[in-house]
């Protein structure tokens, strides 16, 4: 059987989405805080026995997760079609299924999910996108359903404005994507913004490519993985490298922000009355 192939596999490496250079190298943990907050974020969403919906799985790592712990059921929403093609394959014998679908746009019932799940996709998304994401996972969720995220944040909450912008238009040159972090404050803001209460948040470094991160997510077996098609690859590796420098660089104005936000039994109410 082929494997399906990465998603922007058609495209040169030096303009491809950071995300999937770093996946060309043979990185399969692609978010900002890394695997360990990503399961704190699965634990608090409590997805064993619920209804879960994904936006944006990409390679399906998160998606993997998921299904180990033993939902309901699982839909993945992504926009890409050689990435929905994969997950797809890779959650089909659990029963989950994927929708090839812009996440503001699923097309899936109102509160008819008990988990939605988003991880390093509204980081992508200008202020409009961000909403309507947003917006709509509070639309498919039940009365007290779960919105868990897990996204790029600028740190402190305090950061200057100029400075947030720099550090955007810098991220976006070397990630080739219009990257727009939040500090965890404005994270939280736009969720109750619309709608949601905030159960809680925790936050790790970004460390993405550095090598003890790096051994804690892929493993003994994935970092000599990646460093062998990165040897490889000349053009691949000067992507990494610069993406690496510019990480270092700001290290301290960057981390990793995982939030679980709650619908209101209330508002879930209303809104249902509302679309009625």
């Amino acid at each position: 059987m082929t494997e399906t192939p990465l998603p922007q596999a058609d495209r040169p490496t030096s303009t491809a989405a950071g995300h999937w250079v770093l996946a060309r190298a043979g990185k399969r943990v692609l978010r900002p805080g890394g695997l360990k907050l990503t399961q704190q974020l699965l634990q608090r969403a409590h997805i064993t026995a619920a209804d879960v919906v994904e936006f944006a799985p990409g390679l399906g790592r998160t998606a993997a997760l998921i299904i180990a712990a033993h939902p309901k059921s699982y839909r993945g929403i992504e926009k890409d079609p050689e990435a929905a093609a994969r997950v797809a394959r890779a959650v089909a014998p659990a029963g989950g299924t994927v929708l090839q679908a812009a996440a503001e746009a699923s097309g899936f019932p109102s509160a008819s999910a008990d988990v939605v799940i988003g991880e390093a996709m509204l980081t992508m998304q200008g202020d409009k996108a961000k909403q309507e994401i947003v917006t709509e996972a509070f639309r498919l969720l039940r009365p007290g359903g779960r919105y868990a995220i897990h996204e790029l944040a600028l740190v402190p909450d305090e950061i200057a404005a100029d400075r947030a912008t720099a550090l955007r238009q810098t991220l976006a040159r070397v990630i080739r994507v219009n990257a727009r972090p939040l500090t965890v404050r404005e994270w939280c803001d736009l969720l109750t913004q619309a709608g949601f209460e905030v159960e809680g948040y925790a936050t790790a470094p970004m460390a993405l490519l550095q090598p003890r991160r790096n051994l804690a997510d892929e493993g003994v077996l994935g970092v000599l993985r990646i460093l062998r098609n990165v040897a490889r690859d000349r053009d691949l590796r000067s992507r990494i490298l610069e993406m690496r420098r510019v990480f270092k660089q700001h290290r301290k104005d960057l981390a990793g922000v995982a939030i679980v936000a709650r619908v209101p039994a209330s508002a879930a109410q209303e809104q249902k009355g509302a679309r009625s």
